[in-house]
């Protein structure tokens, strides 16, 4: 019971864990106060991309880590370790398939013709509505653009 207790107190820890935003609105610390660059341009596409943020891994070790207290749980003596490295096999990849659901998530490309003629596309969350012909700027700096009305 006592290692369960601490299993679930390492995930409830683990699970507060926020990714990182690909907003056009959202700015890390270290960007706040940088100066950006300032191109205008036209919406001419937008399309529904998928952002895959990766894996940490810790979906997998806090899996398998579960899985391998309660099957520690089941039987004794041998059959307790046995049962123990199943679950932590079986926990871990149900920890990987759990966190790489959660870690994927939906936003848009933008393709802009530029003032000057070039094409460019920015990919980020699709938490702003763009539609084909909105003027748009781009903000570029610290090897981040983002699109924004």
């Amino acid at each position: 019971m006592k290692k369960l207790l601490i299993a679930v107190a390492v995930l409830s820890a683990l699970g507060g864990c926020a990714l990182p935003s690909d907003s056009g609105s959202s700015y890390t610390s270290s960007q706040a106060r940088g100066e950006q660059t300032i191109r205008m341009g036209t919406v001419q596409s937008v399309r529904t991309v998928n952002i895959d943020k990766g894996s940490s891994g810790v979906g997998t070790l806090a899996g398998a880590g579960l899985g391998a207290v309660g099957g520690s749980a089941i039987g004794s003596g041998r059959g307790s370790i046995a049962t123990g490295i199943l679950g932590a096999v079986a926990g871990g990849v149900i920890g990987n398939r759990a966190e790489s659901s959660l870690s994927n998530k939906q936003g848009i490309e933008i393709t802009v013709k530029l003032d000057n003629g070039a094409l460019t596309a920015v990919t980020q969350d699709a938490d702003e509505i763009f539609r084909p012909g909105d003027r748009v700027r781009l903000l570029s700096g610290s090897g981040i653009t983002r699109v924004t009305h």
